[in-house]
């Protein structure tokens, strides 16, 4: 999956856009099942697809303020659609702005100035993030990070995340023209670290409000696409920001 993820990266916003939107499809589909027992079977679940697919669409196609209002219109629209479904209706909304947002920004950033970069970067520091919090968890353990919503996570796992964000997050950027400087890069990464860590605990929580595990058994032993990606929404979100507010300047400007 990482390698499918890295050619796409560097093809270009098409190729990106058509991998973030199969993941998107996935994240809907395992989304509207854990809203309703019949999955995409159900109307709010494809009306929930068909937005988020237009929305990505739209982003490829440099709209991306177009692409935002369908994640909108999408969230009112399966709200109202999920009043008559087996769970709150709010879930419907709130998935449409939980999976249309960041992959959206994704799109987004992949398609202005140093996107490549950008993206790549992005990617590496989430997937260090990963890295570092299972291994360092795993062999100092200690203080549990949040018990009672993800009881495997520690305090040494979140440090050994920063650490390993930052430092990959730092040498990513000597290899890459134009990047800022090791250390803003590497503050970044470390900052990432919390916020896809902070992704994690949430989608962990929001599996235990529908009283289950994985968010699908797609992947063998690794439960859903949901479970795999949950830390790069979030940390996808905080770099759109980011790049929005200071439009692509300040101390992580790429050249």
């Amino acid at each position: 999956m990482a390698v499918v993820a890295l050619a796409a990266i560097h093809l270009g916003t098409w190729a990106f856009g058509l991998c973030v939107a199969a993941g998107a499809a996935v994240l809907c589909w395992e989304w509207a099942r854990l809203c309703y027992a019949g999955g995409l079977a159900k109307v709010p679940g494809q009306v929930l697809l068909a937005a988020i697919l237009i929305a990505l669409v739209l982003a490829v196609a440099g709209r991306p303020e177009f692409a935002l209002v369908a994640i909108l219109v999408a969230a009112a629209v399966v709200y109202i659609l999920g009043m008559h479904g087996e769970v709150d209706p709010s879930w419907m909304g709130v998935g449409a702005l939980y999976i249309g947002l960041p992959t959206v920004s994704l799109v987004w950033l992949r398609s202005g100035a140093n996107g490549e970069a950008i993206v790549l970067w992005l990617m590496l520091s989430v997937w260090a993030t990963d890295t570092g919090a299972f291994f360092v968890g795993r062999a100092i353990g200690g203080p549990r990070l949040a018990p009672r919503i993800s009881p495997k996570k520690t305090w040494a796992g979140l440090i050994g995340a920063m650490v390993s964000a930052a430092a990959v997050g730092a040498v990513t950027g000597g290899f890459i023209d134009g990047a800022p400087r090791p250390a803003p890069l590497a503050a970044a990464g470390a900052v990432l670290a919390v916020v896809a860590q902070m992704g994690d605990l949430g989608e962990s929580w929001v599996k235990r409000r529908f009283g289950t595990k994985d968010s699908s058994h797609l992947i063998p032993g690794h439960g859903g696409l949901f479970d795999r990606v949950d830390g790069l929404l979030a940390a996808a979100l905080l770099v759109a920001a980011w790049q929005l507010a200071t439009d692509g300047g300040g101390v992580l400007a790429w050249r």
